[in-house]
């Protein structure tokens, strides 16, 4: 039932908004047609970086991530045999930007970015994180703390709503759709939009009260919860959606083919046991990386974008 909400609340949109239509930007080429960047066929177009800059999506806190992803960014040095430094990015625009001026090569892009990060920055995904069956995704959840009055999505309105930021899959785009199709709320006129900057920010603000509700990814509730930052008496979830696409992992489109193939080579071959990516990352049930492609995996959002209205500009 929770999945044909979202279906609905995209249909409805699609009738009134302009469609999304997904292109590349005119620096880019997709003469394979699977939407993605080409890698070029000029030699002089391909870089070949003497050290490797890596990027997790925007975080509450970085140093927790820094750490989480160090046993496999050194297994990612010994793969391609080149030094690997971890960037602590504040913003995803902040991310795309440093792909597309060429300052990062590996990234993982939230679910909303990364058609952005396609589209303007050239950026090729190629895995995500799933669990042991093969299983992958998170759901998008609407929070609020046990005292807020708040029972249903119905009575969000006229309280103050938390959104991460305009690029997020389920931090802004999936509950934009679904508030304005499923229950005739806007922003701005029948609730007060807030943007935290980041899941983590928005499920504290709900545990703090600063925030009456959030919409937020579960698998970050989930992690933020066993590791004691907020525990579950702090939070109260009304609804959740169908599965989305987690996190997408790739590169940038303009390192050398032998690159981009050592690249992947280390994602595929990292052991997870006892190190600490699996550490953080089996607190939401996920043990290894599984390849994917932007085309098939990532339908559902381009979706969500078209119903949205998006537009995918490049400054």
């Amino acid at each position: 039932m929770k999945h044909l909400l979202i279906t609905a609340a995209l249909v409805s949109l699609a009738g009134t908004a302009a469609q999304a239509e997904f292109r590349l930007d005119g620096r880019y080429t997709d003469a394979d047609g699977d939407m993605v960047a080409d890698i070029p066929t000029d030699p002089a177009q391909l870089v070949d970086p003497a050290q490797l800059i890596f990027a997790y999506t925007p975080v509450e806190d970085p140093a927790v991530y820094a750490e989480a992803w160090s046993d496999f960014l050194v297994h990612l040095e010994q793969v391609t045999g080149k030094p690997v430094q971890f960037f602590p990015v504040q913003s995803n625009a902040a991310q795309i930007e440093a792909m597309r001026a060429g300052r990062l090569h590996v990234a993982g892009f939230n679910t909303g970015s990364n058609p952005l990060a396609i589209a303007c920055a050239g950026f090729r995904p190629f895995a995500m994180m799933a669990a042991e069956d093969g299983s992958f995704g998170y759901e998008m959840e609407f929070i609020t703390h046990p005292d807020s009055g708040i029972a249903s999505v119905e009575d969000i309105r006229g309280r103050t709503m938390a959104f991460t930021s305009e690029t997020s899959n389920s931090g802004y785009k999936a509950p934009s759709a679904l508030l304005a199709a499923e229950y005739g709320m806007e922003a701005g006129v029948d609730f007060t939009p807030a943007f935290s900057g980041a899941h983590d920010n928005s499920i504290l603000g709900v545990a703090n009260r600063d925030y009456d509700a959030a919409a937020i990814a579960n698998s970050v509730l989930a992690r933020m919860v066993d590791r004691g930052v907020v525990s579950m008496d702090q939070i109260t979830s009304i609804y959740r959606s169908e599965t989305f696409p987690t996190t997408g992992y790739g590169v940038a489109h303009n390192l050398t083919p032998e690159l981009q193939q050592a690249i992947q080579d280390a994602f595929f071959s990292f052991d997870w046991e006892g190190t600490s990516l699996a550490e953080e990352f089996t607190k939401s049930g996920e043990t290894q990386f599984i390849p994917i492609t932007f085309a098939e995996h990532w339908a559902v959002v381009r979706d969500i974008d078209a119903a949205m209205g998006v537009r995918y500009d490049c400054n």
